[in-house]
């Protein structure tokens, strides 16, 4: 390997062997979404979350090794392109990191998004306009005491509060129609958006009583005719929504999930035992994963009559629903670091000392 290549992607190298579950933490400990694939010094291709994602979906093992699901047909630069011609690949990619090959294959150098755009690129990306509802309205006992003073979708993070942050990661997107369920120290929500400078378009909606995590949605029944979102208050997800957008069209779900991926280590040798008492297997350190709900939804608009009016309803009531007339139920899975949580006290104080 090129001594420029390696000082470039050294950190963010693996090899084929390595398992879906290892690359996704080695993304999450470099903070990147691309890594580069070698069999000793050869390059073989690059591996992104996009890759991963599309793995798990399709029922690929966190545990497999990644040689399975490598594309080898990636669009790469080479050393006959111009420079401006690689930036402009480097566009059509989105790729932070773009390969420039040789004739025969080989891996000569690299192009790195900061060193060839200087200035901020315009997201090139089709953006999307869908509504977006924020379920506002519960007290955040987890969050106590803090939660006696101010709501929970106010609680800070960095200068912003949560909500902005929310907000304003639909809005990068494309999607600018927000409806708020509230409930909880509403007035208070109410006058701190008045007092921003960016204005967000919001339309109110009051959760007289608790009806669950999705109860209130069917207070908007008539008014929402698209696909929509429905996010919670209290975590932010680096994911591009767009890409849960596509998701949910291409697979023709009724309702999507966004779900991240949760990996348990038990830290001691695991024995299964059968008739008698007599060992039948021993796992040494095994692990364990799931995909858990992080709390951000795809619905179509056809859900909102699912939703009883004025009943305590959870939207887990709704997946059982659509699920149990043979409806289409997906996951879209999302790294773990790539999820941060503010429900608990833990939880936040691990947020705001990452952001």
């Amino acid at each position: 390997m090129r001594e420029v290549v390696k000082n470039k992607i050294g950190h963010i190298i693996v090899g084929t062997s390595v398992s879906l579950m290892d690359v996704l933490r080695l993304m999450d400990e470099k903070h990147t979404k691309m890594l580069f694939v070698f069999e000793s010094d050869f390059f073989i291709s690059i591996i992104t979350i996009g890759d991963i994602q599309r793995a798990i979906i399709n029922g690929v093992s966190l545990q497999d090794p990644i040689t399975g699901i490598i594309d080898r047909n990636k669009v790469y630069a080479h050393d006959t392109q111009t420079e401006e011609e690689i930036k402009h690949l480097m566009l059509q990619e989105r790729s932070p990191y773009m390969p420039i090959l040789d004739s025969t294959g080989n891996l000569i150098d690299v192009a790195l998004w900061e060193e060839s755009f200087v200035q901020t690129v315009v997201d090139i990306r089709e953006k999307i306009d869908l509504p977006v509802i924020i379920m506002a309205g519960g007290k955040g006992t987890r969050l106590k005491p803090i939660t006696n003073v101010i709501p929970k979708p106010l609680v800070p993070v960095g200068d912003k509060t949560i909500l902005e942050v929310i907000m304003d990661q639909f809005e990068g997107i494309g999607c600018h129609k927000f409806y708020m369920s509230v409930n909880y120290k509403a007035d208070m929500m109410k006058y701190y958006l008045r007092q921003l400078d960016h204005k967000y378009d919001i339309e109110f909606f009051m959760e007289d009583k608790p009806l669950g995590t999705i109860g209130s949605v069917s207070l908007l029944k008539g008014k929402i005719t698209t696909p929509f979102f429905v996010s919670n208050c209290d975590s932010i997800n680096e994911q591009d929504y767009r890409d849960v957008w596509d998701y949910h069209v291409n697979n023709h779900n009724d309702m999507t999930i966004v779900t991240m991926v949760k990996s348990f280590k038990i830290p001691y040798g695991v024995i299964e035992t059968g008739e008698d008492g007599l060992m039948t297997a021993l796992k040494e350190k095994p692990e364990q994963t799931y995909q858990v709900n992080t709390g951000v939804y795809i619905l179509n608009p056809d859900l909102i009559d699912d939703i009883p009016k004025g009943v305590f309803f959870h939207i887990t009531h709704l997946m059982e629903k659509v699920q149990a007339r043979g409806g289409r139920v997906g996951c879209f899975p999302v790294s773990e670091h790539s999820w941060k949580d503010m429900g608990e006290w833990p939880e936040y104080l691990k947020m705001i000392n990452v952001l």
